[in-house]
């Protein structure tokens, strides 16, 4: 039976790749921080119920302690390695920013060390759709440049892409880097714009709204990204014999067996129109405090999703008020509201 270990199965989507993994009864172990960036209630609960399942187990620590993240992984002895914990949040990033630097960039170089000493068949990571900065050419697509980050948190993600290439290279490991854009739905993170616009909403307090409401964002609904990254596990990347083998399109490093892939819905919703669906959603109408851009945010992103179709076969296509909607239901009942 094949081992899977995930590095934060606590969070948001560790917990529903988890969760995917036990239903087809693959044997998962789980490696989590449980930081108090967000209420770690919520990521309790994500775990408490991921252990309901007798083939999932769990190491609480932090990805820095390089000797509880080294054992956990020679206990586990994993076919694949799934890296999806990390430092989040665009905006912390401002505050914090030794924490990025911790946890992304010297926790991934444990997990990246792991994965060497361990040889597994398949090392695949998170990165974001903000390591493509202030490009403007979209829908992006995986081949471009992006060496122009706006943030601590996009640039230590980037770093990390950098540094799976060099051990992907050096030693020979498969290894697939996902750029993940907005994700979003049940069990979603407290400090992402659609659980803190439904929040406040129902609780009759105004919602912040940046740029005025003229920013665009691919929105890719969770369910539809781990099925993505289910399917990316089974497509390790292989080096190619000369670079005239990589088809057009495809992000494969020609030295080494290191492939980045986007996960989003590819196509964009303007920010006034996300309100307004949860509006609809809701049945009730939100105060917006209007706003200027923020420090370090874009205008837009869009994914191309092309080369995770070529791959697999699949694409994300929850349309967004479904996903709203899917979202509304688990927030009323998980918080009575």
């Amino acid at each position: 039976m094949t081992r899977v270990f995930i590095t934060g199965t606590a969070g948001f989507i560790g917990f529903h790749l988890a969760k995917l993994l036990l239903e087809e009864g693959v044997t998962v172990h789980g490696f989590d921080g449980m930081t108090d960036y967000y209420e770690v209630s919520l990521k309790q609960r994500r775990h408490a119920m991921l252990r309901q399942s007798p083939h999932f187990t769990t190491t609480e620590a932090m990805l820095e302690d390089d000797a509880a993240l080294s054992a956990a992984i020679d206990a586990c002895a994993p076919d694949i390695i799934v890296h999806l914990a990390a430092q989040a949040g665009v905006r912390y990033s401002l505050e914090n920013p030794r924490a990025y630097i911790d946890t992304n960039i010297v926790g991934t170089f444990n997990v990246m060390e792991a994965a060497r000493r361990h040889a597994v068949r398949h090392l695949l990571m998170a990165s974001t759709s903000s390591a493509y900065g202030a490009e403007t050419d979209m829908p992006y697509v995986e081949t471009q440049k992006a060496d122009t980050q706006m943030t601590i948190y996009a640039a230590t993600k980037k770093a990390t892409e950098s540094m799976g290439h060099a051990y992907a290279h050096l030693w020979d490991q498969p290894t697939t880097m996902f750029r993940f854009f907005t994700v979003y739905g049940p069990w979603g993170r407290p400090d992402m714009a659609l659980f803190k616009f439904v929040d406040a909403i129902l609780d009759g307090r105004p919602i912040d709204v940046y740029n005025h409401g003229e920013m665009y964002r691919d929105f890719t609904y969770v369910t539809d990204l781990v099925r993505a990254i289910r399917l990316l596990m089974d497509t390790p990347p292989e080096r190619p014999a000369t670079p005239q083998d990589i088809a057009e399109g495809d992000s494969l490093s020609p030295v080494a067996p290191y492939r980045i892939v986007n996960i989003g819905n590819s196509q964009t919703v303007r920010l006034t129109d996300f309100v307004d669906a949860i509006e609809e959603v809701l049945g009730v109408p939100a105060t917006r405090n209007l706003m200027d851009m923020q420090k370090g945010d874009v205008p837009a992103t869009w994914a191309d999703a092309s080369l995770l179709q070529s791959l697999t076969g699949y694409c994300p296509q929850t349309e967004v008020r479904e996903g709203i909607a899917e979202f509304v239901a688990w927030f009323r009942n998980y918080y009575g509201k």
